[in-house]
């Protein structure tokens, strides 16, 4: 079956399972059933089967799932847009993807009348399934096409590993629909007859309702980033008396860190604790790995797995596009079924990026990795580096030293620019919870122990403590916020 088939399966057996809460809202099988078909009917009144994309502009309301669905049954791509963006930056999105339409919740509903039926249209394992927008370096949004048989790759793989009970589990959704990590526990849950429980903005903005929705919530699949379950650390009654039917965590977009995933591991003893790794281009994530103790205590760093079967994964060295010999560091390049068929409207940055590599498609990453005993190391973004009174400095080696010392957590350095150049680092750290009452003395002890690591010129100017970062909308550490602490 291939996943609309497999959604539609579980409308028939299990209508009336929710398959999806958000707040007070519930949607049930059924309903999601009917309201996708109505939608999708009228999306082919209006603009006839297939073709352009439908831009869908929302929250967590159950109506943008029905969009979703509804869309793919009509042939046509969707691109998810959330409520929180600028409308500057909405308003960017729509000129490059020139969608067919832009419909809110509100429309959405006003468009799903239910019907038993839906339009006789097949959407191609070739042809997109949606359209995700993601931060350009240079300021401009890019949209990433995904197709529906990369998609259903990457669906296959997750099925086949963590073998989801069907139907019966809940998974968290704590990403936003409009980045590609909402993917993973959206499909993970509508393809296996699931529940998909939202948490939303107002609950991720006041920790006593959020907990008190994570105790009712009866999640068994926690999906995030790991930001936001460092976030929910903080509070010590976040352990497996709170969500007592947990058992596995999966992390991707960011990195895990040692001390992130020692602490699950105690406070929830019966749970998996997974490490997920893939750009948005190669549809959410192409390798994993469990975290157990014995990596912990083998490894210094968390790494972030083995490429998922039928892909490919490979490292080559900066300038010369030669691969690294093995354990050599070097750019990541993807490749397999799973890959992107590239940017919505840019030919020339598709081009630069992506490869055909023995008649397959590969994906140049822009992230730097390590491979050591099978596994895929991550080792920061070939854009990371920055000049600074003419030293080369790579970031991400200055922040795997600083969480490298005994008092830090969790540790962001970033550069301070002044008419375009930077002038300074700025070190944030969240320090261990036994070291937090030396606030006024940790920035000294740190430069101190960092002074017997690194070079003078890498040191940071100034350093930071708090006790947790602030995260953006997508879960992610907030780097602008924390620059404007300063």
């Amino acid at each position: 079956m291939n996943l609309l088939e497999r959604i539609e399966h579980w409308a028939a057996v299990a209508p009336n399972a929710i398959a999806h809460i958000s707040g007070d809202r519930k949607l049930t099988y059924r309903e999601l059933h009917l309201r996708s078909n109505g939608f999708a009917t009228e999306l082919v009144k209006r603009y006839g089967e297939g073709g352009d994309p439908i831009a869908l502009l929302g929250h967590r309301e159950p109506e943008m799932i029905i969009g979703f669905i509804g869309a793919a049954k009509a042939g046509r791509p969707y691109i998810p847009i959330d409520s929180v963006l600028p409308q500057e930056r909405i308003n960017h999105i729509l000129t490059i993807a020139e969608p067919k339409s832009l419909l809110n919740p509100t429309e959405i509903a006003s468009l799903s009348e239910p019907n038993d039926l839906a339009p006789s249209v097949s959407l191609q394992a070739d042809q997109a399934f949606y359209i995700i927008f993601t931060s350009g370096s240079t300021g401009s949004p890019k949209g990433i096409v995904i197709t529906r048989g990369s998609l259903e790759f990457f669906l296959g793989w997750m099925l086949l590993e963590h073998r989801f009970r069907e139907p019966g589990e809940v998974f968290l959704n704590q990403a936003p629909f409009s980045f590609d990590l909402s993917v993973m526990d959206l499909y993970c849950s509508l393809a296996t007859g699931g529940t998909l429980f939202s948490v939303g903005r107002d609950l991720i903005g006041n920790p006593k309702l959020l907990f008190r929705a994570l105790a009712h919530s009866n999640v068994t699949t926690w999906i995030s980033t790991p930001s936001f379950v460092e976030l929910c650390l903080v509070e010590r009654k976040f352990n497996h008396q709170l969500l007592s039917h947990v058992n596995r965590f999966l992390f991707c977009g960011e990195t895990l860190l040692p001390g992130t995933a020692t602490s699950l591991l105690d406070r929830f003893p019966n749970a998996q604790i997974w490490n997920l790794y893939g750009p948005t281009e190669t549809t959410v994530a192409t390798t994993s790995v469990m975290i157990d103790r014995q990596i912990l205590q083998k490894y210094p760093v968390v790494p972030v797995g083995r490429p998922m079967p039928g892909t490919d994964i490979f490292l080559i060295d900066e300038g010369h596009d030669a691969r690294v010999p093995p354990g050599t560091r070097g750019e990541i390049v993807i490749k397999g079924p799973n890959v992107s068929s590239g940017y919505l409207g840019q030919p020339d940055l598709t081009g630069a990026r992506f490869l055909d590599v023995n008649g397959q498609r590969a994906y140049r990453t822009g992230d730097l990795g390590r491979f050591q005993d099978g596994l895929l190391f991550f080792e920061g973004r070939v854009d990371s580096q920055i000049k600074l009174n003419g030293y080369r400095i790579e970031l991400g080696d200055l922040e795997a030293n600083l969480r490298a010392l005994p008092m830090v957590r969790d540790a962001a350095v970033l550069p301070v620019f002044k008419n375009g150049k930077a002038q300074w680092l700025a070190g944030f750290v969240v320090p261990r919870e036994e070291f937090k009452s030396d606030g006024e003395s940790l920035p000294t002890a740190l430069r101190e122990q960092l002074y017997h690591r690194l070079p003078a010129y890498m040191l940071p100017r100034r350093f930071v403590v708090l006790d947790h970062f602030p995260i953006t909308a997508n879960g992610k550490i907030d780097r602008l916020k924390l620059l404007e602490s300063l």
